[in-house]
């Protein structure tokens, strides 16, 4: 009776070993003294001092996180916009094109939505004008189209779950829809705003094939850079440039979860308190 729960335990740390044991050589490795990666040579921080020094990482990672910022706030906007109404309005002209459209991009391939956005951007180019370069701009608004759909789908999904009752009982008291929006729908979905936008901001900072087709000459993003240089080899300062984003990331995470677990913890006691007035 124990052997199918003592496998699945073993199948389940074999998976995390798998995908952890290389993040956390990557980790070690960044404090090697060695220029050798897989060579041990001593305890060192210099290539995080190196790293720093790096005009060029420097610059690139500036690049990535304006792009990452903006685009995951609008594709939150966007994406919000999109999910109240597939999920509050049930029936309207277009329902299914707009839904199908709001979803291919989840399953099509990356490197089709890269060739798309270039040959848009090119027949824009040439037939008004815009965009005179690839770079921020097109990155941006490429970055935005895809990870609109990340968000749609997460705020759908928390509506779905959501009573419409409270919605539809401010209406009867007199509450105006942007009220009802403002006062209710936006603080119930507040933890999948806040999931959908981190979601949003990594996709867009992770991005490197639809990037790569949509970016030009001097705009060279972070995960464009490392994937230049690895090609040539790892080296120790990459392994710091990783460890400095694994360590960010982390934080996000967790600064994140906490957020989301005191919203939802505030929500829970407010229709408690609600429930107890009324009885």
């Amino acid at each position: 009776m124990n052997r199918r729960p003592v496998f699945l335990i073993t199948c389940l740390c074999f998976g995390f070993a798998f995908f952890y044991i290389p993040i956390l050589s990557i980790i070690v490795f960044s404090f090697n003294k060695s220029r050798l990666v897989s060579v041990w040579g001593g305890f060192s921080t210099q290539w995080y001092g190196k790293l720093f020094e790096n005009d060029q990482i420097i610059e690139a990672a500036k690049l990535s996180l304006s792009i990452a910022l903006v685009s995951a706030t609008i594709a939150t906007i966007l994406g919000t916009m999109a999910g109240i109404a597939l999920a509050r309005f049930k029936r309207f002209r277009g329902r299914t094109l707009f839904s199908g459209l709001v979803t291919a991009p989840l399953i099509m391939p990356e490197i089709i939505t890269g060739i798309s956005s270039l040959m848009l951007f090119i027949l824009m180019a040439d037939w008004i004008g815009w965009p005179g370069e690839r770079g921020f701009t097109t990155v941006t608004i490429a970055h935005i189209t895809f990870s609109m759909t990340y968000v749609t789908t997460i705020i759908h999904a928390r509506l779905s779950s959501t009573d419409i009752s409270i919605e539809e009982a401010a209406l009867d008291l007199g509450s105006r829809p942007w009220q009802v929006l403002t006062d209710i729908t936006l603080p119930v979905i507040a933890p999948a705003l806040l999931s959908g936008w981190l979601l949003a901001f990594t996709i867009s900072i992770d991005d490197v094939v639809i990037t790569n087709f949509t970016t030009g000459p001097g705009a060279t993003t972070l995960p464009i850079l490392i994937w230049s240089k690895v090609k040539l080899g790892v080296t120790p300062d990459i392994n710091a440039l990783a460890t400095m984003i694994i360590l960010i990331v982390g934080v996000l995470v967790v600064t994140a979860g906490i957020i989301m677990h005191r919203a939802e913890a505030r929500r829970e006691r407010d229709i408690q308190m609600a429930i107890n007035a009324n009885t």
